[in-house]
Order: structure tokens, then sequence, then C-alpha cells
């Protein structure tokens, strides 16, 4: 499982976890990471950021920003937690 820092909170996190079993405090929740610039303010902030996803794609466009700290999936699609990134990004 590939982790990533959440926020300045020092905690490392599963870059994709069901939604509601990440304990998130004063993360921003989002339902996409299409505002850059809200994005890199609140990671100045030091605030954590997390993105809902509904599919790969999704997962994919979430975390292509490193600011974002996981993808969250919806509880009754745990197939998704098992997307590799690596090869949606690059191909086989």
């Amino acid at each position: 499982m590939r982790e990533r820092w959440f926020g300045a909170t020092g905690r490392r996190v599963p870059e994709i976890a069901v939604e509601g079993e990440l304990e998130l405090g004063d993360a921003l929740v989002l339902d996409d990471a299409s505002d850059a610039t809200r994005l890199h303010e609140e990671y100045e902030a030091g605030r954590p950021i997390v993105v809902r996803a509904q599919s790969a794609d999704e997962i994919k466009a979430a975390l292509s920003h490193p600011e974002v700290a996981a993808a969250l999936v919806p509880a009754d699609r745990p197939d998704l937690l098992e997307v590799d990134l690596r090869e949606l990004t690059y191909g086989p």
C-alpha cells in the first residue's frame, strides 16, 4: 500500500482509502481537484487535502496533484482500493 503525507500533521496515510475509514480531522474534503489555486493555498497552510473519487480515472486525476494526500472511494467500491496508479499512468 502506497502512502502519502497527510498535510503537515506528520502522519502518513494510504493514498487510496475507503470513505469513512480514514480519520480526517480538519482535512479539506473535495469532490474534485480542479481548483489548483485552492489546493496550493491549503497545502501551503499545512492542511491535509482529500478528494472523493468514484472511478479509477478520478483517482488518477486526484492523485496527479501532489497536494492531495488521499483519494477517498465509496464504501460500496472496495475494488478501487486495488487501482495500480503506476500502471494507470504509465501502462503495463
